[in-house]
């Protein structure tokens, strides 16, 4: 009777404690979390028109950054055939093999409960819920169903990343009004500008990937001439917080610098896509990301001063 001669499986690397716990903090996509905490806090500050508690403000923080760990790494793990594709993904850890995918999800899951656990216990329910909700849709809506189906995934997706406001305000006055409304509806309308430029650069590994980005369906002339209308769609929104907020010149300054700024660089792509030469759609991408920090950072800092200085 012959005998079949098995190879012995290849050796697991071993990966040092240091290297695993790096690899856990880059499966919560720590640059998202920082973007979303930039909105989060000065949102409180609003809310609260002044500086909200501090206990309570460290509490909501922390809260948000572990909702966003939580789908970040669900994301990985969901997307994880697609970053072994990808050149700019292909240093997650799922893909280098410094975590398993059990590890992953497992780690997904239970940071998520943490998260809804703390918030309820140190905010509110409310606030909890909506964290709740916030994980679903970016792990659920976001990376399951929508991403690989539809050029519009990142117009609807982006739903989740205007959570962190309305978590915030939630958290200082236990309920919604029309100013983090809006705020929502200016990181919505933000979002397709800020990520079709990075799409357009990445257009080729998107496509390998079979991800329906706007980038790998539209010609680029079309994606740029969206990428204008959402720019100043976005500025609009943003002046309607100065009427429902009763925000003061140092924010409606801001948003009409910073926007008109957004509105410049997406013509200059547009431009530059209507042409066969090379374009420059970082530009933009980076540009969205100061618009959004210089617009957010004076929605804080406005009703400081209105407390500072009185009318």
């Amino acid at each position: 009777m012959s005998t079949t001669c098995v190879p012995p499986a290849p050796p697991v690397p071993t990966v040092s404690v240091r290297r695993k716990v790096s690899a856990y903090i880059a499966l919560t996509k720590p640059r998202i979390i920082e973007l979303l905490l930039v909105v989060t806090a000065p949102t409180m500050i609003l809310a609260q028109n002044g500086i909200p508690d501090l206990w309570l403000f460290f509490a909501t923080i922390l809260g948000g950054a572990m909702s966003a760990g939580s789908a970040g790494a669900f994301n990985c793990y969901i997307d994880r055939d697609i970053d072994r594709v990808m050149h700019r993904t292909k240093n997650r850890p799922l893909v280098t093999g410094e975590l398993s995918n059990q590890e992953a999800l497992v780690f997904a899951y239970v940071l998520g409960v943490a998260s809804i656990v703390w918030l309820a216990v140190f905010t509110n329910l409310v606030a909890a819920a909506l964290s709740l909700l916030a994980i679903l849709l970016y792990a659920v809506f976001y990376s399951i169903i929508l991403k690989r189906r539809t050029a519009q995934n990142i117009v609807w997706g982006g739903v989740a990343g205007c959570m962190p406001v309305l978590i915030g305000w939630a958290a200082v006055t236990g309920g919604l009004a029309w100013p983090p409304v809006i705020l929502f509806l200016i990181i919505f309308l933000w979002t397709p500008p800020h990520y079709w430029p990075l799409s357009m650069k990445y257009r080729d590994e998107y496509e390998a990937a079979g991800v329906p980005m706007l980038a790998v369906v539209r010609a680029r002339a079309q994606v740029g001439l969206q990428v204008i209308l959402y720019a100043w769609a976005t500025v609009a929104c943003s002046l309607l917080l100065v009427p429902v907020a009763d925000m003061g010149l140092i924010y409606t300054a801001s948003a009409i610098v910073a926007g008109g700024w957004l509105i410049y660089e997406a013509h200059r792509l547009y431009g530059m896509s209507l042409r066969h030469g090379p374009v420059a759609p970082m530009r933009v991408f980076h540009c969205s990301i100061a618009y959004l920090s210089l617009l957010f950072l004076t929605v804080g800092i406005d009703p400081l001063l209105r407390i500072a200085l009185p009318r």
